[in-house]
């Protein structure tokens, strides 16, 4: 008779992590960028209206268009704050329901990690969004890569007003 227990591959998760990473030199100091990334009103025009604060522990929300069941909110939660090199937070968002064929809307679990470092008379920055879940979040990993290179170039943008 065959031994009817699992092997360590059959009871591995069937699920692949991704993550998102952009990089770019914007041409400002680190403090303008560091107040674009870390001030609600600002974020609210690179990014989606919010509630932030730049406090370890403090939860906020991103506001965007409804998908499905999901009902738009990104529900969010400082983890790191390191003024003005790191930020980081928690990235929850979509529905069970949508989890679907398609993956649209489907639940996120995810973190955002933001670092600044000095560059010449500009700022290196780099957003690493892990946590998508393959195939699950595929839809929104597709989405989103090219989202985030476009909001990290507004955000350039709003940084030069500072």
């Amino acid at each position: 008779m065959t031994n009817p227990a699992r092997s360590p591959a059959q009871g591995a998760s069937k699920s692949a992590m991704r993550d998102i990473v952009v990089e770019d030199v914007l041409p400002h100091a680190v403090e303008r960028v560091w107040k674009a990334l870390t001030t609600a009103e600002l974020i609210g025009q690179w990014l989606m209206p919010n509630d932030f604060e730049p406090v370890v522990g403090k939860r906020f929300t991103f506001k965007t268009r409804p998908i499905g069941d999901w009902d738009g909110v990104v529900h969010c939660e400082v983890l790191e704050v390191v003024p003005p090199s790191r930020l980081v937070y928690s990235w929850k968002g979509g529905s069970e329901s949508n989890d679907s064929a398609s993956n649209y809307g489907s639940k996120l679990d995810s973190v955002v990690t933001w670092t600044l470092q000095p560059d010449g008379g500009g700022t290196r920055l780099r957003m690493v969004h892990t946590g998508f879940r393959s195939p699950q979040n595929d839809f929104a990993y597709d989405a989103m890569s090219p989202g985030w290179s476009r909001i990290v170039g507004r955000l350039g943008e709003i940084a030069a007003t500072q």
